[in-house]
């Protein structure tokens, strides 16, 4: 059973452009947040709902890179997503694009920031989508509960690295993760 606290998680649509905002905080300080959406092997536990796996095909957390990922629900495959990081600043800033395989037309370009809150963090997210119409499909999709859910599970990953016990952001993730922040995938084509 988890002993890390749940946050509200705030999910808004702007009424006068095709944008979603989410905000969250978390208690953990923002380099190990930061650390959860930059190493490959730390993101995939806890990315969406509680009933999918993902799988990371391709991965570059750097400024220019990319990757690609993979949701599956009992060994099968739900849904495939690709993008580009277009900046990655540590612990502050990522800006990325990002895909669902379904719908290669309706590119999101998403934007989050890590904010320093007395030693948690608040993370907002805010996505822009090309039409009112991919906004409002988005938001119907279920994305609510893959958001929540997958929040939910940050929070649990990052309450075991807490109550690890271990030093920097960097040494706790070490061993939970890959110890590789922004590490490029093998993968990558050269």
């Amino acid at each position: 059973m988890s002993t890390a606290t749940r946050h509200q998680t705030t999910i808004e649509a702007d009424p006068t452009v095709p944008t979603v905002r989410i905000v969250r905080e978390f208690d953990a300080p923002p380099a190990r947040v930061f650390a959860a959406f930059t190493d490959k092997d730390l993101y995939v536990r806890w990315i969406g709902p509680r009933s999918l796996t993902t799988e990371v095909g391709e991965w570059d957390a750097t400024t220019g890179g990319r990757y690609t990922f993979a949701s599956y629900r009992g060994g099968e495959p739900i849904a495939s997503f690709y993008g580009s990081f277009h900046e990655v600043r540590e612990a502050q800033r990522i800006v990325q694009t990002f895909t669902w395989d379904g719908m290669p037309d309706c590119v999101s370009l998403e934007t989050m920031t890590f904010e320093d809150v007395e030693g948690r963090t608040r993370l907002t997210g805010v996505s822009v989508l090309d039409s009112f119409g991919a906004r409002d499909a988005m938001l119907a999709s279920g994305m609510d509960t893959g958001v929540n859910e997958g929040y939910e599970k940050l929070d649990d990953l990052l309450a075991e690295q807490g109550s690890a016990g271990q030093g920097s952001a960097e040494q706790g993730f070490a061993e939970q993760g890959s110890g590789e922040q922004r590490a490029a995938s093998s993968d990558r084509p050269s």
